[in-house]
């Protein structure tokens, strides 16, 4: 069974850093591209960035460039995304996902939710002002 677990959401207040986990069972994890989405109240999920565990490319929404770092470790099964210099805008459910063949998109564009076969349950970040 696959399952995605995120972890690591909180509250914390602008300019801040938190550091998400997803961690990953039930499939082959280096054959996979997991990337992070966020769903604001009211709004659409949106991808932020995504890592392709085949050959590492990583990929972010302009939005987060040079503030979200996405990472994996493959020993552990696990995918992270560090989150610095917060913004109240930031605020939103942080989902993790992933998918297969997924290279040639990651590579290029931001994450789309229909690219993504299984998903994780959420984590909550709120950044106060």
């Amino acid at each position: 069974e696959v399952q995605l677990v995120e972890s690591g959401g909180g509250l914390v207040q602008a300019g801040g850093s938190l550091r998400l986990s997803c961690a990953a069972s039930g499939f082959t994890f280096d054959d996979y591209t997991i990337a992070w989405f966020r769903q604001a109240p009211g709004k659409e999920r949106e991808g932020v960035s995504c890592i392709d565990n085949t050959d590492s490319t990583t990929n972010y929404v302009d939005s987060v460039k040079g503030r979200f770092t996405i990472s994996s470790d493959n020993a552990k099964n696990t995918v992270y995304l560090q989150i610095d210099s917060l913004k109240p805008e930031d605020t939103a459910v942080y989902y993790c996902a992933a998918g297969v063949d997924l290279h040639y998109y990651c590579s290029g564009y931001v994450p789309d939710t229909v690219e993504y076969d299984h998903w994780g349950q959420g984590t909550q970040v709120t950044v106060s002002s």
